[in-house]
C-alpha cells in the first residue's frame, strides 16, 4: 500500500515554475530539432508515432475496432481500423491525424500549467505502454522503446526541476511538429499515390484534398499558439 501511496505522489507532486529562460531555452531546442533538416529526419518519427495515436484514438472514440499500428523507416504510417467505410466516424478518423500532435501538446501544456511535470511523463509513459499492444511492425517498436526510455530514465530518476525541462521540450516537440508535418504533407503529396490523409478525406467528403491540408495547417497553427501560451504562462 505504501509503494502505490508513493507512487501517486510522485505522480501528483508538483513541480515548481520553471524559469524564462527554461521555456524559451526548450523552445527554441525544439525549434532547431524540427527545422533542422538531418535532425527531422530523424526526430519525424516521434511525431509520426503521435499522429498514428491519434488515428488509433479517433477511431477508438468513434467505435471502430482498433487492428494494429504501423510506422515505417520512411517516417510514414498507418493505423489499420475497421467500421463503416463512409460517414462521420471515418472522416473523424482520417482528420484526426495531422492536428494530433498539437493537441496532444497543447492538452500536456495545460498539464504543465498547473505544475504537474511528473504527470505529464507518466501519462507520456501510458500512451507509449498502450501503444505497444498495437505496434504490428519492428521499426515501430525500436521507435516505441526509442521513446519511451528516456521519458521513463528522466521519470523515475531525475529532480523535478529536470522532469519540467524535459517535459517542456516534449511539449514544444509535439506542438511545433504538427504544422511541419502538414508543410511536409503538402510538399510531398504528389509522391503519394492518393493514400494521404487529405487524399482519403477528399474521396469521403468530396471536398478538395487541397482545403483539407489548409485545415489541417490552420488547426495546427491554432493549437500550436494556444499550447505555446500556456507553457510560457507559468513561468516562475
Amino acid at each position: 500500500m505504501s509503494s502505490a501511496a508513493d507512487l501517486w505522489d510522485r505522480v501528483t507532486a508538483a513541480a515548481p515554475p520553471p524559469s524564462r529562460e527554461v521555456v524559451v531555452g526548450t523552445a527554441l531546442l525544439a525549434l532547431v530539432i524540427v527545422c533542422w533538416a538531418p535532425v527531422w529526419r530523424v526526430a519525424r518519427s516521434g511525431i509520426t508515432l503521435a499522429h498514428e495515436g491519434s488515428h488509433a484514438l479517433a477511431a477508438l472514440s468513434v467505435g471502430r475496432s482498433l487492428h494494429g499500428v504501423q510506422v515505417h523507416r520512411d517516417t510514414s504510417g498507418v493505423t489499420v481500423s475497421r467500421g463503416p467505410a463512409r460517414g462521420a466516424g471515418a472522416i473523424a478518423t482520417f482528420a484526426a491525424g495531422y492536428p494530433g500532435p498539437a493537441v496532444l501538446g497543447a492538452l500536456g501544456a495545460w498539464v504543465l500549467s498547473r505544475g504537474y511535470a511528473a504527470g505529464v511523463l507518466w501519462a507520456v509513459l501510458l500512451v507509449l505502454a498502450a501503444m505497444t499492444l498495437q505496434i504490428r511492425n519492428w521499426y515501430g517498436a525500436l521507435v516505441l522503446l526509442a521513446c519511451a526510455l528516456p521519458v521513463g530514465a528522466i521519470t523515475w530518476w531525475c529532480s523535478p526541476p529536470v522532469q519540467s525541462g524535459f517535459a517542456h521540450l516534449l511539449m514544444w516537440f509535439l506542438l511545433l511538429g504538427s504544422p511541419r508535418t502538414v508543410l511536409d504533407l503538402q510538399r510531398n503529396r504528389r509522391y503519394e499515390n492518393g493514400r494521404s490523409d487529405a487524399d482519403q478525406l477528399a474521396a469521403l467528403t468530396r471536398i478538395p484534398a487541397a482545403l483539407w491540408i489548409a485545415a489541417f495547417a490552420l488547426l495546427s497553427l491554432a493549437v500550436m499558439v494556444l499550447g505555446g501560451a500556456l507553457l510560457l504562462g507559468r513561468v516562475g
